[in-house]
């Protein structure tokens, strides 16, 4: 991991995971059920499945029913209802430890340190606002845009961010923690460090081929070599 971090000029963030837990209060479960009584409102509950019906995941839901193509007007209440949620829940997001003191490592050293995320980029800017973080990341947010194709595992937010940053790929570091950030991370030809709670995540993304993947972030702040670190970080 040490190679990983040392090498890496530009430093991406996914957001939800890496950086926070952005539906600390408010379940993700709770906004998904939200979408789907949208659609009953809006008359397109038929474009619900029947995994959709129940997934927990709102951003499955909407890039789901985004796939069947439906009316644009819909398409815009629904995503415009999870970006109302996502910026109410960013006000009490629970920070995931050490990211704050990581992202701020990395500026002081001179790396460039970026968003690239499938949550709208309100949200981020909102949650980096209430944490004093938006200095380090300098308006480098890569959201959610209104063109729901481009969700990752898509690598358009990577690619973003690598446009506004100007940094080469293969001097980056995408932190994700989803198997969609694998994939948009790896699409985009940028070394990929996978961050999981446990060991149901850990497997999924070595799975996918993830060769790092750490279930804290002070083993990144040791290999950056910050005095927060871990002596014995496991690389």
């Amino acid at each position: 991991m040490r190679g990983l971090v040392s090498n890496a000029h530009c430093v991406l963030f996914d957001f939800d995971g890496p950086v926070c837990q952005l539906f600390a209060v408010r379940s993700a479960e709770s906004v998904a059920v939200r979408l789907r009584s949208l659609t009953e409102e809006l008359a397109v509950s038929a474009l619900l499945t029947a995994e959709l019906r129940t997934s927990k995941d709102p951003h499955r839901v909407l890039r789901e029913i985004a796939r069947r193509r439906p009316e644009p007007a819909v398409l815009s209440r629904l995503e415009a209802a999870l970006t109302a949620e996502e910026v109410s829940a960013a006000a009490s997001a629970r920070p995931t430890p050490y990211a704050g003191t990581l992202i701020a490592a990395l500026a002081g050293r001179g790396r460039r340190v970026a968003i690239a995320t499938n949550n709208s980029p309100l949200a981020a800017a909102r949650y980096l606002e209430r944490q004093r973080l938006a200095g380090y990341v300098a308006g480098r947010v890569y959201g959610r845009t209104a063109d729901l194709d481009l969700l990752k595992p898509h690598p358009d937010s990577v690619l973003r961010a690598l446009a506004g940053t100007g940094a080469d790929p293969a001097r980056s570091l995408m932190i994700g923690d989803s198997l969609a950030d694998h994939a948009a991370a790896t699409a985009a030809g940028v070394p990929f460090l996978g961050y999981a709670l446990d060991d149901a995540g850990e497997h999924a993304l070595r799975a996918a081929g993830a060769e790092c993947v750490v279930r804290s972030l002070q083993w990144v702040l040791a290999a950056l070599g910050h005095h927060d670190g871990h002596e014995d970080a496991p690389f």
